[in-house]
């Protein structure tokens, strides 16, 4: 989630470090909106020249491919011609191919190292970032063959290396567009045998956007791999469940389902390694890789299947011939930029061109990232001994990258020295640095604007903070921000108790999560203005009075589940610390994974209490049965409002699951497949299920009720008990408990319910329930009572403790599972034949 910082904060941070007059640049990890770029690029078709005047109009975000941000041309000066797309004053989006984060930066390059034997190329070599922009144009126009418009494809316009963040980076069309809408769709059946290449009735089918974004990115798959880019159609392989994001629909484009989907994206983040899989169609795509020699895949297309596309089509591709000379000499010196042992081979062994390439680039890439100066390249560049000591010093930790700096940057060395010889500025040089790293602190939200400035007047205030950093960001401001501590404490224990007494509040509440899910394109403008407009309404009131109460529960289970771990280590002093701490452990997550919690007993008793007191089950005949499921239950009053509020529902339902998901690295993003996964569980599967029961209802309307069927079906479920008792007193000399034969004690009731309500001809639902339950309770009690006759016969003399015992426990359990067993069946039972 993005965390709110103070653009103003880090430009005064900005100017302290400049105050100090270090002999060193300020070290930068991304950039803010209003400041200026500036770029020498190269156009990509044509490969002409210019010098770009840019403003960051807004950082669009970073992932391990690189950051992203929306730009706006201030001027162009591009003395061979004009670059097509790169105009003065519009819109554009550069992406720069460093990561913001640290840690995705340091994993990217690990995961890239282990492949490829060698740093990211996609930021280090120019001959890279050129092939993978020339490789999006020739798939740009084989897009405009084959899907009928080059407009589903994003514009690539130019390639540039920005020597402050030490990256390559590219500048391209600015598509203003969105993932997907949450659809409600109450025919979740019919859309899995879609999946499935099943015939469906297609004027029944929703959920169109989703539909049209699937065949829309398979489609694409089969043109990259007819184009030879296999490997950039990993970015938009279905199955991998993170590549929906990659296609995006413009919001210029209508309503249209099928209209204004593009792919945006083709710069894979980590190389997919053969014992690494990250997604589930990573699987299938590594076993394909295998079969084409692809150990390690990443960008690698085939240049002779582009070509002999190309040849199909020689008119369409005749402006491109030089393109692809210029794509077989940036994808030459790309390829013997790394060792990669995968596709080189014994190579490696023989060619002094594959070495002196590897040497150059390496070069290059310490140049790009800004780890030499221009005068050290050009003496590295006129020895290979000393490139290979330079990059052998790089292997050694924490010393190396200090060393690397003094040998190969000037300013670096002039900085190191004068804190050697100068006690000011060793000063001005500590104040500078506590400057960056406060600002990398007030962006990632460990602390505050005001108290940003703070460390920097205070230096002993900065070392207190330093000593802290290492824990999570919220544990670091929770520890040293009060006001950001009695907020959250506020937020946890007090404020839902709030919203249920305060009506005002409820509403801000609402309206809040509105105005939120309007930014992140959950909800129209228009449907908006319907859910505000619904607020006064008595029933909505209720409604959130209600969800105010499953935040109350929230923090429930976890208080419960450290206070029993806390019971059992006192109850048990003979364990060691490390039992203890296993103990712990497994308590905690015990309360985290089990499907029915403290919390979500309390949100389901709430519910019934409700029914209770209102005397009104119909308006609570969903919830009151979801309120006790964990996870589930903060989506029961969304789901039970489908029809009678169905915008605010679907909001409502959409803002709670996607914003659980969302807390799932990689996979939790916005427009992955995970987040329609869930909508689709908690939302419309409720719905499909409810529509096949209604549909199911009125059918059963037109049978005759029955009942007489409980005494067959118990006397046949008694009577596999009596036969597993007298097998295994012939086979142990005793007769079993019901533990003994859990098998039975849980699968004959279970079926004894599913066979009830599937005989039940026109009986109603929740009289099917009841007489599944009866039916157990009759099954418990013939049980009990052979159980005792057969007892008594073998000389066992019973109390009358011991006869209750007998006869409570079966009744009790079998009931329970009868009734469940009638539940699922129902939940399970297709939809007449006639509707599908």
């Amino acid at each position: 989630m993005a965390v709110e910082y103070s653009v103003e904060t880090c430009q005064k941070l900005a100017e302290q470090f400049q105050a100090a007059s270090l002999h060193r640049p300020m070290r930068i990890q991304h950039y803010e909106p209003g400041d200026e770029l500036n770029y020498e690029v190269t156009g990509v078709v044509p490969d002409r020249p210019a010098s770009v005047r840019l403003t960051v109009d807004k950082f669009v975000g970073g992932g391990f491919a690189g950051q992203v941000y929306r730009v706006k041309v201030l001027s162009v000066d591009a003395p061979e011609g004009g670059i097509p797309g790169l105009e003065v004053g519009r819109l554009l989006a550069v992406k720069i191919l460093i990561p913001p984060s640290n840690f995705s930066l340091l994993f990217r390059n690990v995961i890239y190292a282990i492949g490829f034997q060698g740093p990211f190329q996609l930021q280090v070599n120019p001959a890279a970032a050129r092939a993978g922009a020339l490789w999006q144009k020739f798939i740009r126009r084989g897009a405009k063959i084959r899907l009928g418009n080059e407009q589903c494809v994003n514009d690539i316009i130019a390639t540039f290396v920005d020597h402050t963040l030490g990256s390559c980076g590219e500048l391209s069309e600015w598509v203003d567009g969105r993932t997907w809408l949450l659809e409600v769709d109450d025919r979740l059946d019919l859309l899995k045998r879609w999946k499935k290449g099943k015939p469906v009735d297609n004027d029944k089918l929703n959920s169109p956007e989703y539909r049209s974004k699937r065949v829309f990115m398979a489609e694409f798959v089969k043109l990259l791999h007819g184009i030879g880019a296999p490997e950039f159609a990993r970015q938009y392989e279905w199955s991998t469940c993170k590549s929906q994001p990659n296609c995006l629909k413009r919001v210029d484009s209508g309503n249209d389902p099928e209209s204004g989907l593009v792919a945006v994206d083709f710069r894979a983040g980590l190389a997919l390694l053969p014992f690494l899989p990250m997604s589930p169609g990573d699987f299938k795509l590594i076993i394909k890789g295998l079969a084409r020699g692809s150990l390690v895949q990443f960008d690698r297309g085939s240049l002779d299947k582009l070509e002999q596309f190309m040849d199909q089509y020689p008119e369409e591709f005749a402006d491109m011939r030089d393109a692809l000379g210029q794509l077989k000499q940036v994808e030459a010196v790309y390829r013997d930029s790394l060792p990669d042992i995968t596709h080189n081979h014994v190579r490696l062994l023989y060619s002094r061109e594959l070495w002196s390439t590897i040497f150059n680039s390496a070069v290059t890439g310490w140049q790009v990232r800004n780890t030499i100066d221009d005068d050290c390249a050009k003496k590295l560049s006129q020895g290979r001994l000393a490139t290979l000591v330079f990059f052998l010093i790089g292997l050694l930790p924490f010393l190396g990258k200090f060393v690397r700096r003094l040998w190969g940057r000037a300013d670096y060395r002039k900085h190191y020295g004068a804190m050697c010889t100068s006690l000011d500025y060793f000063r001005r040089a500590v104040r500078g640095r506590i400057a960056e790293k406060v600002t990398l602190w007030h962006r990632r939200g460990r602390v505050d604007e005001n108290r940003t400035l703070k460390l920097t007047q205070y230096p002993i205030l900065f070392f207190a903070h330093l000593s802290l950093s290492i824990l999570p960001v919220g544990l670091h401001r929770f520890l040293t921000d009060s006001r950001f501590a009695r907020d959250k404490l506020f937020y946890i224990f007090e404020r839902p108790f709030r919203l249920y007494f305060d009506a005002a509040l409820r509403e801000q509440w609402l309206r809040d999560m509105v105005s939120e899910g309007k930014k992140n394109h959950l909800v129209t403008d228009e449907d908006a203005g319907v859910i505000l407009g619904q607020l006064k309404e008595p029933y909505i009131q209720k409604y959130l009075k209600s969800l105010a109460v499953h935040v109350c529960t929230l923090p429930v289970t976890q208080i419960v589940s450290v206070i029993v771990a806390w019971v059992y280590v006192r109850a048990h002093p003979e364990m060691s610390d490390a039992e203890s701490a296993i103990a712990v452990a497994a308590i905690l997550a015990l309360f985290q994974i089990t499907p029915i919690s403290p919390g979500s007993l309390c949100r389901g008793f709430y519910v019934l209490y409700l029914v209770i007191r209102e005397r009104n089950f119909k308006d609570y005949n969903i919830a009151v049965f979801l309120g006790f499921f964990k996870y589930v239950g903060y989506l029961a009053f969304p789901i039970q409002m489908a029809y009678h509020y169905p915008v605010l529902a679907r909001f409502m339902a959409g803002h709670w699951a996607t914003g659980a998901v969302h807390i799932v690295p990689v996979f939790g993003e916005k427009g992955a497949l995970m987040e329609h996964g869930v909508f689709a569980l908690f939302y419309n599967l409720p719905l499909t299920i409810r529509r096949r029961m209604g549909r199911r209802a009125e059918k059963r309307a037109m049978l005759k009720p029955r009942c007489w069927h409980l005494v067959p079906c118990a006397i046949a479920g008694a009577a596999l008990f009596a036969a597993a008792d007298q097998l295994y007193l012939q086979s142990e000399g005793i007769l079993p408990s019901l533990k003994n034969v859990w098998y039975l004690t849980v699968g004959v009731p279970l079926l004894a319910g599913a066979v009830m309500t599937m005989t039940a001809g026109g009986t109603a639902l929740g009289r099917r329930i009841v007489q599944a339950a009866l039916c157990g309770i009759a099954i418990g009690t013939l049980y009990a009572c052979v159980h005792t006759v057969v007892t008594s016969q073998s000389g066992i003399a019973l109390g009358v403790t011991d006869i209750v015992k007998i006869f409570i426990w079966p009744m009790f359990i079998f009931s329970i599972f009868s009734a469940i067993g009638a539940i699922l069946t129902e939940l399970q039972l297709p939809e007449p034949s006639e509707d599908v």
